[in-house]
């Protein structure tokens, strides 16, 4: 039986900065352990090859939610990472922080420490941002982010030109001082390749005499001795194997996964693991309840210039790129296809961006369901308009369906379920209407094709929003961290509540979620996470 001081559940974008904090301070013996296999793969190497891993078997746990009663009774497919890096190797690789005001928020429903102005050095630790160091960005650390405003395609300016339009001003950074206004996403990547918390945290660590990954190995079971956790039962080649921990068990498996061990493990609602036959350890009722989750939705169009589509859609045209990017790792495929962005607010009286705008110079109307093709895009010039919600305020939960620990859970997403929710979304299409009709962008819009110039009506629009709207891959919440053991399942340093020895540390621990993209919160969550844990064992 082998032992190790800690031993961390998942390899994504928590699990991989923890394990390297972890193992640099050099007296303790980390074991992280990941379900998928390793990450060399061109798909996940080549920037806009999470096209192709975002339904990727070898790559992807490729989750499906329940049918969601307010979104038409459609289920919603949830790609996430089983692969060494996590989420963090098949996302489009967009770089947000989220608001200062979520942060303090945090703070505010009772986690001292975590306030924006506290998790601000973390988040400038972690990134060596190409464009420079400056109050609020990072240059020198071990996550590469890059200014692509100068490699993006030529309709975005025409795209910016029409937010200044509509009163937005140009943002030249989404993590500086202020998050709303429209321009360029930046991205994780370095010298034309994906920067994943692997590449960034996880590589530079992999030689430590003091650090074992173990590739292929599901966790499916906590060990616990009394209430203390002690080890880890994981299935790996065939066999059940067990891992023990002389200091901590650490879940950083994802909003998913994590609150999923725990219910197997006997941590969670009573009646649910009565319902399974699973031993009660400690009933924690908001195990996997609190689900939070960005929904959206995108307007598409013909567009009357050149769009991406021109250039990937012919075999030749894919053949071009493909060659240039192999020799000089350049141009659109060293790219994510969310190329424009920005935060606004749907009306005048809010005080802070409630809405995330994303502009992509493509299309891909003929996607087979399920799949997305952005090498195969429509066969005509054409181009996304997408909005989602900041802070939603509908809940779902994460349900295990049975004691198999290699059953996917049950995923009930609830979207809509808050009424708020819809309100601001109908007033996003509203916005996005007034967007396209300023002169920039009719000068490159030949027509709308979705929703369509005949969907006018409010009730039109909100029947488009329930058929069409759907996650924006932003999962978190299900672990939530809080004082009160009654209404949290990790306290603000992250412990599981009622239990020794076990944590929480990734993007299920948010008691709310931040506003904008998931995998820098995530990260700086893992940056966090481990010194607090240094601190705890000294």
């Amino acid at each position: 039986m082998e032992e190790a001081d800690f031993i961390i559940v998942g390899a994504g974008s928590a699990g991989c900065v923890l394990a390297n904090r972890l193992s640099a301070d050099g007296r303790y013996r980390v074991l992280l352990l990941e379900a998928g296999g390793s990450d060399r793969n061109f798909w996940v190497r080549m920037p806009i090859g999470y096209g192709k891993a975002f339904h990727h078997d070898g790559l992807n746990w490729r989750y499906w939610t329940e049918a969601d009663p307010e979104t038409t009774q459609k289920p919603h497919y949830w790609p996430r990472g089983k692969v060494i890096g996590g989420s963090s190797s098949i996302n489009a690789m967009v770089f947000v922080r989220g608001q200062a005001e979520d942060y303090d928020d945090w703070a505010a429903l009772g986690n001292p420490g975590w306030s924006y102005a506290e998790v601000l050095p973390f988040f400038k630790a972690m990134e060596d941002n190409l464009a420079g160091a400056d109050d609020w960005r990072g240059r020198g650390g071990p996550l590469t982010v890059t200014d692509i405003s100068r490699q993006v395609h030529p309709l975005c300016s025409d795209y910016l030109a029409a937010g200044e339009a509509v009163g937005l001003r140009r943002n030249p950074d989404f993590n500086g001082a202020s998050q709303e206004g429209v321009g360029i996403y930046q991205i994780t990547t370095r010298k034309g390749l994906r920067c994943s918390a692997a590449t960034a945290f996880l590589k530079p660590a992999a030689k430590r005499p003091n650090l074992r990954i173990l590739k292929q190995a599901q966790a499916t079971r906590i060990l616990f001795e009394g209430k203390k956790a002690t080890g880890v039962e994981v299935q790996a080649d065939g066999q059940t194997r067990r891992f023990m921990a002389r200091r901590e068990v650490i879940l950083a498996a994802g909003a998913i996964n994590s609150p999923q061990l725990l219910q197997l493990s006997g941590v969670g609602p009573g009646a649910l693991l009565q319902q399974h036959g699973i031993p009660l350890l400690h009933d924690a009722p908001l195990v996997g309840q609190n689900l939070q989750d960005h929904i959206g939705f995108d307007h598409l169009f013909e567009a009357s210039r050149p769009t991406l589509n021109n250039l990937l859609r012919p075999w030749w045209g894919r053949l071009t790129l493909g060659l240039r990017y192999l020799t000089t790792r350049g141009g659109p495929l060293s790219l994510s296809v969310n190329q424009g962005g920005g935060f606004f607010c749907s009306t005048p009286d809010r005080k802070r961006p409630n809405m995330q705008l994303y502009f992509s110079p493509l299309s891909y109307v003929t996607a087979p369901k399920g799949k997305r093709p952005l090498m195969t895009p429509d066969p005509y010039p054409g181009f996304m308009l997408g909005v989602s919600n900041c802070h939603p305020r509908s809940r779902g939960e994460i349900a295990i369906a049975a004691a198999d620990p290699l059953a996917p859970p049950r995923i009930r997403a609830n979207y809509l379920s808050n009424n708020e929710d819809l309100a601001e979304l109908l007033e996003a299409a509203h916005f996005l209407r007034r967007l396209t009709a300023t002169p920039p962008m009719q000068a490159i819009i030949k027509r709308e094709i979705r929703p369509g110039n005949a969907v006018e009506s409010e009730a039109d629009l909100e029947a488009d929003i329930r058929a069409n709207s759907s996650t924006v891959y932003h999962p978190c919440g299900t672990c939530a961290m809080g004082p009160d053991p009654l209404a949290a399942v990790v306290n603000p340093r992250l412990k599981v509540h009622g239990i020794e020895g076990l944590r929480v540390v990734d993007a299920s621990i948010m008691p709310q979620i931040t506003s904008g993209n998931l995998n820098a919160p995530a990260m700086m969550i893992g940056e966090k996470g481990a010194k607090m844990i240094l601190e705890d064992h000294r």
